[in-house]
């Protein structure tokens, strides 16, 4: 996205808006146009600035995070939700999916995380904190069913180096580029370019959905 994301910051806590506000406008690639309180002002804030992103808070009066974030992608499905909270707990992340946002992060993300969070859900793709792609993952993995690979998945399996496959596995655990950095003996610089090939050898947009096509894949 070449615009600066348009960006509504909602939370019920005022020193933490001043703070984020703060932050965020020392990132060019990021507006926040207005702020919100609860999730009825969201709502309405929403529909009158048409921002790209919501920066939604989970716990709030009046109306939670998780209700105006349904209502918001209901009537204005063009607009990504991205959770901002300090619970990491699985029925809320879970809650927050299926309610239509498009990513969840925690508090205690470094701006400089933050924004690409941002920068991810408004191209379109899925971002999750990586103690919350654990949560996911598992479910993924209690749910599912060992199954034959097809011949596709066969041909992707076999595009991978070794190394692909080390990440790939340090990746389902939940570990971030510089964990799996330090892990592995190499640079995160090094972890980014082979995580970039990963995507592309295994066809899918981020993270997330890697680690769950590892999964599939019998990389887990």
């Amino acid at each position: 996205m070449t615009t600066r994301i348009k960006t509504l910051l909602v939370d019920d806590q005022a020193p933490f808006r001043e703070a984020m506000l703060q932050l965020l406008g020392l990132d060019g690639r990021v507006h926040v146009v207005a702020e919100a309180a609860d999730g009825e002002e969201a709502l309405r804030l929403t529909a009158e600035h048409q921002p790209h992103v919501v920066l939604m808070d989970l716990r709030m009066p009046v109306m939670n995070g998780v209700e105006a974030t349904r209502r918001i992608r209901a009537a204005h499905p063009e607009v990504r939700v991205l959770m901002l909270t300090i619970f990491d707990q699985e029925e809320n992340v879970f809650e927050s999916l299926r309610a239509g946002a498009c990513g969840y992060v925690l508090k205690n993300t470094p701006v400089d995380q933050l924004v690409e969070a941002i920068r991810t859900v408004a191209k379109g793709q899925t971002y999750l904190h990586p103690s919350v792609a654990t949560h996911v993952v598992a479910e993924f993995n209690r749910l599912s069913q060992p199954s034959p690979l097809s011949s596709e998945e066969k041909r992707i399996a076999s595009q991978l180096s070794q190394r692909e496959e080390e990440i790939l596995r340090h990746l389902v655990r939940g570990m971030s580029n510089k964990e799996i950095a330090t892990a592995l003996c190499l640079t995160e610089g090094t972890v980014k370019n082979y995580m970039s090939r990963i995507l592309d050898k295994l066809q899918v947009p981020d993270r997330t959905s890697a680690a769950l096509m590892a999964r599939t894949l019998g990389l887990a």
